[in-house]
């Protein structure tokens, strides 16, 4: 089934991005699964916001030519690590190698045609968007413009915590915008 047409002139309007979250180390992350892009990459601004000491975790990488649209990239390694996309019905983990880009502003990662091919993501753009990794027909993925809650994949320590988080500081009032390695940091030190 297809969308109605916008109006001449906005077509633009009728786009929708391909967000969804991930755990990267245990942190909620996001990341955009973008066809259009032949790598996997992130900025470093970002990464530093969901993994602390990375740059001590960087392969190092050949000189390459990497560009945008509208300028050169700079690169500054590779980092070696898995994504957890969380399901109800059984979460995956895929390994990736992700180029850190030094001038990238985005605050997303980009899961691109490199990853997207080699596990077999498959986009779904008419009703009810999802995206699904390989032949599971029945397990669909959301995009973060739909609800959908993320939980870690857990443990039995990670059920302790979750049952005093949950028992005991309901009441709480944490800042809301405290990043989600903060509030993950915090819930550590309770």
């Amino acid at each position: 089934m297809c969308k109605t047409k916008p109006a001449r002139g906005k077509g633009y309007t009728a786009g929708a991005s391909c967000i969804t979250s991930v755990l990267m180390n245990d942190i909620e992350a996001k990341v955009n699964l973008d066809t259009g892009a032949f790598c996997t990459f992130v900025g470093k601004d970002y990464l530093q916001t969901i993994l602390l000491g990375w740059k001590n975790h960087l392969l190092p990488i050949e000189a390459v030519k990497f560009s945008s649209a509208s300028n050169n990239m700079y690169l500054l390694g590779i980092l070696d690590t898995n994504l957890v996309f969380p399901h109800p019905e059984g979460s995956i983990r895929i390994n990736t190698e992700i180029v850190v880009m030094d001038n990238r502003t985005s605050q997303h990662i980009i899961l691109g045609n490199d990853h997207l091919t080699i596990n077999g993501i498959d986009i779904n753009n008419h009703n009810n968007r999802h995206f699904k990794f390989g032949e599971n027909k029945r397990q669909k993925f959301a995009f973060s413009n739909m609800p959908k809650q993320i939980s870690r994949v857990s443990s039995k320590k990670d059920n302790y915590k979750e049952e005093f988080v949950t028992n005991q500081l309901f009441e709480a009032q944490i800042n809301p915008s405290l990043s989600p390695k903060m509030r993950h940091e915090l819930m550590d030190v309770l």
